[in-house]
């Protein structure tokens, strides 16, 4: 692993860890990682027990692309892919995740990204 850059990184790595040892994603009920960079956000649904990652999605992708507009903010592209991972989540017959927000803070970009997919109809 990399060292962080920052004391602030230190800070997200070891929520990270505490939020881990507490939760883990199977074939049934997968964990739902978030990632967010400055620019961009990602997601995954994690099978731990096979160490499979089942469904994934970027705000980097033309799908989610074509759905913003020229104006968007960075949280419109969260909700956009909120509903686009629960939207192929559904499509592999997920209904049920365990929500993980990789030790970032639960407002702005990752919460509106786990509201969309609630919306959409995934549980957790």
């Amino acid at each position: 692993m990399k060292y962080p850059k920052s004391a602030k990184d230190l800070k997200r790595l070891k929520k990270k860890k505490a939020l881990r040892a507490r939760m883990s994603g199977t074939a049934e009920v997968p964990r739902l990682v978030v990632f967010r960079s400055n620019r961009h956000v990602s997601a995954q649904l994690v099978n731990d027990l096979e160490h499979r990652v089942l469904v994934g999605a970027s705000d980097l992708q033309e799908v989610i692309k074509s759905e913003l507009k020229k104006d968007s903010t960075k949280t419109d592209a969260s909700k956009a892919l909120g509903k686009a991972i629960a939207e192929k989540a559904k499509a592999a017959g997920i209904k049920k995740v365990v929500f993980d927000r990789n030790g970032f803070k639960y407002h702005g970009r990752i919460k509106a990204l786990a509201d969309a997919a609630r919306a959409e109809g995934l549980e957790f």
